[in-house]
């Protein structure tokens, strides 16, 4: 164990205590002169039964925080371990909940583990900390001493501060353009496509969202329905709510056993997410999920600490008032986590102490997104985490337009050294309408507005496919692939004014329909002609094949046909035929890889011959598709009479 003894212990004059005065003087007579007035402060020293400690600073203490504690003063400081568990075996736990616990207990292990010995150390010293295991750090109060012995044990790698971080608008202010909206669906909604999507059947059922923020008003009529804690009649908050303010103020003050807002921006970036007050009020891209929430900043200002302990909460949510390290359940995990927030380094905030943070959470398989900050328009103004992450899907805001917002943060990334592009995608966040505390609406502008509309995309693609939740990997590339490639001459990074993606747009503004059918029911449609003649009439006989070549069954498949111009209906085999011309074979649920085969008999009489006759109308639908999966046009030519000349044989 290593321990945080008096520092007299670890002096280099390590002498017996009956010769103590004599061999310490003797120890620093042979590097300087001694004056009176020294040995008397060294005969006080040594009486309090410690040196006088070096004003050196450690190398594996942050500047701001060795400053914090000059002239007797306590800090707050983040402390470190070199030792970081290994998750990376996650991925390939193919159920959601062991995986989430597979890195849950990873954490855990290797948290209280190393951690050991160093708290020991703290419950004796009556040093006031937080141990975290969503990565391996400590959160500890102390003063220069405890900093020095801290930052002096093998197992710390390095001591950051944890500076009180105040939200930042968008750079124009928070944007109350007005309180109302002409729109009976929220534009940004429509923009991205939700409401087609919605027109299918998914609408975000059976995933749950996640934001930490300033707080949320559980009960706003947009919001109330969606809350995973209410049931329709009574509320609970354990598992579901979480605040990581523990001296706070406000209107929410500490530890709110409830979930509450203390400004109105997490209320706002929910709504967006899930809201839908069923009276009109249609402002969220998914409101058939649910929503938990966590508290991370108190008036608008939150830590470090305070970020990844909403982390660790959504990692494995525990009651009200409960110990993460025992009492969460992954269960209880979240899909995906809005975070419209920024921890910049600029003041103070240490960009590396939330990496491992937002890596683990990827780790377990819970999609991470991230607003790319207001610091725009300059270029490489995305520098804040968890925007600045490659595990972290950052976005840039457009207006209605998609024209990039003005405010909006642009890459590269710089801050780490890494380069990378940033944002990922783009997504509304000009005027947008949302709700707010106290059952209002209002409209706000910023990237903390535009990352909530890819969230409600993640919960949308998730609840169509569930083959896609946890593929992170797969999820990302699906959303930047079918996005609006939008181009600049901005020149960020280097950028062409045609390249996409860029530093300024990412890969485009999202477009979840698009990313729909790339995960939607897929479904093949053949089709072919046979004429016959006689001297006067024709029959064209078509052969329908219908394939399933999703991987899942079909339900209510409707098989459309439509009798050429040209032409008169005959007989459809299982078919009905209606006055119009169209013919329609309803089948009621196919399987993966099933064939369905349908044939259509036409005639035409006094057709001459080389005349073309166009069959282009036929398709199938199912509630599964966006829309009707059409055949190619497919055409038959009536045939010329061959005469053949007659020979004769003479015998």
């Amino acid at each position: 164990m290593h321990s945080l003894a008096p520092l007299s212990q670890r002096t280099p004059c390590r002498v017996a205590r009956t010769s103590a005065i004599c061999q310490r003087l003797r120890c620093v007579a042979t590097v300087l002169l001694i004056s009176t007035a020294s040995i008397g402060s060294l005969v006080e020293a040594v009486r309090a039964d410690h040196w006088p400690e070096s004003d050196s600073r450690p190398e594996s203490v942050a500047l701001s925080v060795w400053n914090g504690t000059e002239d007797g003063h306590v800090a707050e400081f983040l402390v470190v371990l070199h030792e970081q568990a290994d998750v990376s075996a996650a991925p390939s736990i193919s159920d959601r909940t062991a995986r989430i616990r597979y890195v849950v207990d990873a954490l855990r292990a290797t948290a209280g583990r190393t951690q050991r010995p160093l708290r020991a150390d703290l419950d004796r010293a009556g040093v006031t900390y937080r141990a975290f295991y969503v990565t391996n750090m400590v959160l500890v109060q102390g003063d220069r001493r405890i900093l020095r012995q801290i930052s002096g044990r093998p197992e710390v790698a390095r001591v950051v501060d944890n500076p009180r971080v105040t939200l930042l608008e968008a750079a124009q202010g928070t944007s109350l353009v007005g309180s109302s909206s002409t729109d009976s669906i929220a534009w940004g909604v429509t923009k991205i496509g939700a409401d087609d999507v919605w027109a299918v059947g998914f609408r975000g059922e059976g995933i749950v969202v996640a934001g930490q923020d300033t707080g949320y008003d559980w009960d706003h009529p947009a919001l109330v329905r969606q809350y995973r804690g209410f049931n329709g009649v009574t509320a609970t908050h354990d598992m579901h709510w979480h605040d990581a303010i523990h001296t706070g103020g406000g209107v929410c003050g500490s530890d709110s056993p409830s979930p509450c807002d203390d400004g109105d921006h997490g209320t706002h970036t929910m709504g967006t997410i899930v809201g839908d007050d069923g009276a009109g009020h249609q402002i969220g891209v998914a409101p058939g999920a649910q929503w938990i929430g966590c508290r991370n900043m108190d008036r608008g200002v939150g830590t470090p600490a305070t970020y990844a302990e909403c982390f660790e909460f959504f990692l494995a949510p525990y009651p009200i008032g409960g110990d993460s390290f025992i009492d969460g359940d992954p269960a209880y995990a979240p899909h995906v986590i809005n975070n419209s927030w920024t921890c910049p380094p600029a003041e103070g905030c240490d960009w590396g102490s939330l990496q491992a943070v937002v890596e683990s959470v990827r780790a377990a398989g819970i999609f991470v997104v991230a607003s790319a900050g207001n610091e725009g328009p300059s270029c490489s103004s995305v520098a804040d985490p968890p925007a600045i992450y490659d595990a972290a899907f950052t976005v840039a805001a457009t207006d209605r337009t998609d024209a990039v917002a003005p405010f909006s943060s642009r890459g590269p990334v710089s801050v780490d050294g890494s380069g990378r592009h940033k944002p990922d995608v783009s997504a509304p966040g000009v005027s947008v309408y949302s709700s707010v505390p106290g059952g209002e609406y209002k409209l706000k502008s910023g990237t903390s507005m535009a990352g909530p509309h890819v969230v409600g995309t993640v919960a949308l693609l998730w609840s169509a496919d569930s083959r896609l939740v946890g593929d992170i990997n797969r999820t990302e590339a699906l959303i930047t692939s079918t996005a609006l490639g939008l181009m600049t001459a901005q020149a960020c990074g280097g950028d062409g004014p045609e390249d996409v993606p860029n530093n300024v747009y990412g890969y485009g503004r999202v477009d979840v329909r698009a990313a729909l059918e790339g995960v939607l029911p897929c479904v093949r449609v053949a089709k072919s002609p046979v004429i016959a003649s006689d001297a006067s009439t024709h029959w064209v006989t078509y052969t329908l094949s219908v394939t399933n070549c999703s991987v899942q069954t079909l339900d209510h498949v409707v098989v459309t046909d439509t009798v050429p111009r040209e032409t008169g209906f005959v007989t459809a085999l299982g078919g009905a035929w209606d006055p119009i011309g169209v013919v329609t074979w309803e089948v009621g649920s196919m399987e993966p890889a099933e064939v369905f085969a349908a044939m259509l008999v036409v005639t035409g009489s006094g057709l001459l011959p080389g005349t073309v006759i166009v069959n282009d109308s036929y398709g199938v639908t199912t509630p599964q598709l966006l829309s009707p999966v059409m055949g190619v046009p497919v055409t038959v030519t009536v045939p010329w009479r061959v005469l053949l000349p007659m020979v004769l044989r003479h015998g």
